[in-house]
């Protein structure tokens, strides 16, 4: 896939400095003022239509090329794979810590707004193991 890239940025570059030499060599509109001074003899090389046509076409052509690399590095751009191993990737997800529990004794703690324990009853460990939640 880099290669693939580096060859649409080599073709952009080569037809962008194809269109600048294309279009300084095109004549301007007082071109043909500067011909009856001596410079017309240069359109014979391009044939008998002048260098207006073959010019224009090749800007063109270099255009339409230009235009094609842009577009295929949008779409190579953009279909390049996310590296993966960030520093936000791959975190476990997130846990509330549980309430710790009390160790298991034997002795039931009271909650703070639980009726006192009736008197005269039995009293020691017999009155204790009968608190003990099964």
């Amino acid at each position: 896939m880099n290669a693939l890239f580096t060859f649409i940025v080599v073709v952009q570059v080569l037809s962008a400095l194809a269109i600048i030499g294309l279009v300084l060599l095109q004549h301007g509109k007082g071109a043909d003022m500067g011909a009856a001074f001596g410079s017309g003899a240069s359109g014979s090389l391009f044939g008998a239509t002048g260098s207006s046509n073959f010019l224009s076409k090749s800007t063109g052509i270099a255009a339409a090329i230009f235009f094609a690399a842009t577009l295929a590095l949008a779409f190579v751009g953009n279909k390049r794979t996310p590296v993966s191993g960030g520093v936000m990737e791959n975190l476990p997800p997130a846990t509330v810590p549980a309430a710790p529990v009390a160790p298991a004794t034997g002795v039931q703690v009271p909650a703070p707004n639980a009726a006192a324990p009736a008197t005269g009853t039995s009293s020691g460990a017999a009155g204790q193991a009968n608190q003990i939640p099964k």
